[in-house]
């Protein structure tokens, strides 16, 4: 079946995007203050303009972007979206959504903000999505993501649905859309790194107590140059340089050459202080 969509912003030009170029850069690179927004902005809109007309009986499952251990922006924003959705849905005898994950399996180097369609559906199209099958079985799926551009993550959701044989009612979520196909999807790019133009300027994100860890800017971090990143490293605390390091392993990051110098000093950063691993 072909899913509903829904989009909270649509974008149909390069001056005004109906949301903040700068929040949206921070939301990408970890500030959950942000997030907070985006999400219940979301909820707000998918219960106005269509929950509130088209009631859904059966238990909703949220699904957030494909990940493999470190979470997506879109997992923050997700939490969000839940809470403000689940008010709703209770307060109207609904029932309390559920979550489930897709598991993904491949990760890459490349910026895919950067990326033509082609190049998109190219890169994507060498991954593979997973997901438990049996937990959705008659219940109805919300597909949250923040931005469609071309619509190649959708086309992979769509194909991993067809291969396990989903017969469920499904909805695709987004907090923004680029409806108007004569702008280049790199646009993604100029909003992803509006207000962040190296690495220094993370840092304010950090420190502001609403920092959470994605994988944006964990690939972010480790592709930088030895030097900012020895520079970087020397200002971070104990917890946030051990953190790092196991997001990295777990998302199997050694194995990708470009990041394998900047992994090696943090360990050698971590063993030099005598760090212990949390």
């Amino acid at each position: 079946m072909i899913p509903y969509s829904y989009s909270l912003h649509k974008i149909d030009n390069t001056v005004d995007f109906g949301f903040s170029a700068d929040d949206y850069s921070r939301f990408k690179f970890g500030d959950d203050l942000v997030a907070r927004s985006f999400g219940k902005d979301l909820a707000d809109g998918f219960i106005r303009y269509y929950l509130a007309d088209n009631v859904i009986t059966d238990q909703i499952v949220v699904i957030s972007s494909p990940y493999s251990f470190i979470p997506t922006a879109t997992f923050a924003m997700k939490n969000y979206f839940v809470c403000q959705l689940n008010r709703w849905l209770v307060e109207n005898g609904g029932l309390a959504v559920q979550e489930t994950k897709v598991h993904r399996t491949i990760t890459y180097k490349e910026d895919y903000g950067e990326l033509s369609a082609e190049e998109r559906l190219s890169l994507i199209g060498n991954d593979s999505f997973h997901i438990d099958k049996d937990f959705l079985a008659g219940k109805t799926l919300l597909f949250l993501d923040d931005i469609k551009i071309t619509g190649s993550h959708e086309r992979m959701i769509l194909k991993m649905a067809k291969e396990y044989g989903l017969k469920n009612e499904m909805h695709m979520l987004y907090f923004a859309e680029l409806v108007n196909k004569n702008i280049h999807p790199n646009v993604e790019n100029f909003l992803n790194y509006h207000q962040i133009k190296s690495i220094f300027d993370l840092e304010e994100i950090i420190d502001s107590g609403n920092f959470r860890f994605n994988t944006r800017i964990v690939k972010y971090i480790l592709n930088t140059t030895s030097s900012s990143f020895n520079l970087f490293l020397e200002r971070r605390s104990t917890d946030f340089i051990n953190q790092l390091y196991d997001l990295s392993l777990g998302n199997n990051y050694h194995a990708i050459e470009a990041y394998s110098k900047n992994l090696h000093l943090i360990k050698d950063y971590i063993k030099n202080n005598n760090y212990k691993l949390i």
